[in-house]
């Protein structure tokens, strides 16, 4: 009988660890595209955030040294903005639907221009997100 149960729990695993494997080969890594259309989706809700933080601050300058820090928020808060709208409109005027959304194969040409987009669109996230943080301890201090 133990014998039996040893065969069974050995074909049990072997089963289990085979399913494993499969799932494993299955998942597929996300593409180059993919991952930077993740990071427009990471970032594009900051938008809200940005015009949100903007507000605010315009409400409270004066020529004061607080005035000053808080122009100088708003000015990155406005120079992130513009970033994120350029980039956008440089990325759509570089590759079309079927590329963006579907994995229409990529031009040798468009592939070094996902490159480029890939490096432009991290150094965007890092203004956006540098320039939230910046706004909101300003806010906060004062």
């Amino acid at each position: 009988m133990k014998s039996g149960k040893y065969i069974l729990f050995a074909i049990f695993t072997s089963i289990l660890i085979l399913s494993c494997k499969n799932e494993k080969n299955t998942e597929k890594k996300p593409t180059q595209m993919q991952n930077v259309m993740a990071i427009h989706d990471e970032i594009m809700p900051k938008m809200g955030v940005i015009s949100h933080l903007n507000g605010e601050l315009s409400k409270k300058p004066d020529s004061s040294t607080i005035g000053i820090e808080y122009e100088e928020a708003i000015n990155d808060l406005q120079a992130a903005n513009k970033s994120m709208m350029d980039w956008m409109k440089g990325f759509g005027d570089r590759f079309d639907s079927d590329e963006i959304m579907n994995g229409k194969a990529l031009s040798v040409q468009k592939q070094e221009w996902l490159d480029e987009e890939e490096a432009k669109v991290k150094t965007l996230r890092d203004q956006m997100f540098e320039s939230i943080k910046n706004a909101e301890a300003i806010l906060d201090s004062n």
